[in-house]
């Protein structure tokens, strides 16, 4: 959720705005873009990181809502150049609603798509040739988040409207079976001004061992064993934060002993550790987002891949905060913000090598590109911004 006790429907409803309804074109008969596997991130100078740049247009997907004024119709489809970071739009893929948020197999061959509506739905695409595979009902309202186990067995997803997570099975072809499980969080209460709990996010540890849930309305991350054969959960930890942090979005360090934590509601992150052994994870103390006074909700942080520099969005200040990590993960060093060129950034990505952020700007209807220097952490605009209709989620592959 974005905001107070409305839900996210009625939210992004009163936000979404219609200056980029017709960015992309509302066909499908663009050819598939390549989804050949893009060189692995690697650790070290900005000269090797360009040695290791994939050549020609790479895919990226957009996220968006198709029931607000000004909404796309489907999943966006686009290249960008990978060098240059510029984008080019070509076309949608329909029959998908609401598609907020994106994840893709580690396969690469099926994009997962949440349907964000009051009954919840999780959607499998096949890349290849685009066929919508299918719809799965997570049991929940207002699906927000979803992410793949590495597996490639389970999908996980995250009911912001009824607080609770889904199970979903993958098949040998990418679609998605009945679910094998649903979890409400019923405790502990919820933190002040939440009417109930709020699942935000469902990823897997670093260590594959556990998943975790953040929940924005009980302040708290649950974290859960996975049955590898089942599909079916089990609690063995939750974590809280402060009262009223209201924690949006988690993201480990490479080192898989640390995770950051954004928190919307009070405007701060916070270092986490983590027991691999155990689950257990302990909330650090709150930090400033560098944003200042005004209204500000932080969406997503991210961790390059040598764990040197963390990202975080902030809607409202329309910022990306920088942080340089230090202490092998245990520590965040506020380095400054940097315009996002946008309005709202809901949601940040890095391309597969990392040397471009991608922010998915909702109220401005854009999606803005920096290119990421992997010496101290900078950012530097792309070129113009990327027009695509209430832009939630960009994927780039």
């Amino acid at each position: 959720m974005d905001s107070g006790g409305w839900s996210r429907r009625r939210f992004v409803g009163a936000l979404a705005g219609g200056a980029a309804a017709a960015a992309l074109p509302a066909c499908d008969n663009a050819p598939a873009p390549a989804t050949t596997p893009a060189p692995e991130p690697e650790a070290g100078t900005s000269a090797s990181r360009e040695a290791r740049r994939p050549s020609g247009p790479r895919p990226l997907y957009l996220g968006t809502y198709t029931s607000v004024e000004g909404g796309g119709k489907g999943i966006g489809l686009a290249t960008y150049d990978a060098a240059t970071g510029r984008i080019t739009g070509s076309g949608t893929i329909t029959g998908v609603g609401d598609p907020s948020y994106l994840a893709l197999h580690p396969d690469r061959r099926t994009l997962y798509a949440v349907d964000e509506r009051d009954d919840g739905a999780v959607t499998a695409v096949r890349l290849a040739d685009r066929k919508v595979l299918g719809s799965r009902g997570t049991g929940g309202a207002a699906l927000c988040h979803l992410s793949v186990h590495p597996g490639g067995r389970w999908l996980l997803s995250a009911n912001y409207g009824s607080g609770s997570v889904a199970v979903h099975p993958i098949d040998a072809s990418g679609a998605l079976g009945e679910r094998t499980d649903l979890v409400r969080h019923t405790g502990p209460p919820p933190g002040p001004g939440q009417e109930g709990p709020h699942a935000h996010q469902f990823v897997t540890s670093p260590d594959g061992g556990h998943v975790l849930a953040v929940d924005l309305g009980t302040d708290t991350v649950y974290t859960y064993r996975l049955d590898d054969k089942a599909g079916t959960l089990t609690e063995v930890a939750q974590a809280q934060t402060r009262p009223g942090a209201g924690p949006r979005h988690l993201t480990f360090h490479p080192g898989g002993r640390y995770a950051y934590l954004a928190n919307e509601v009070d405007n701060t992150v916070a270092v986490c550790s983590y027991d691999p052994a155990s689950g257990r994870v302990e909330v650090g103390e709150a930090q400033s987002t560098g944003t200042g006074s005004g209204t500000n909700y932080p969406a997503q942080i991210l961790v390059t891949a040598d764990g040197r520099h963390a990202f975080l969005a902030n809607r409202g200040h329309n910022s990306l905060t920088r942080y340089a990590v230090e202490a092998d993960g245990a520590r965040l060093r506020l380095l400054g913000t940097v315009p996002v060129g946008g309005d709202f950034p809901r949601q940040i990505a890095f391309s597969p090598d990392g040397t471009l952020l991608f922010a998915a700007n909702q109220k401005s209807s854009t999606v803005t590109v920096f290119h990421v220097d992997g010496a101290n952490g900078g950012l530097r605009r792309a070129g113009e911004a990327f027009p695509s209709p209430v832009a939630v989620c960009a994927l780039p592959l």
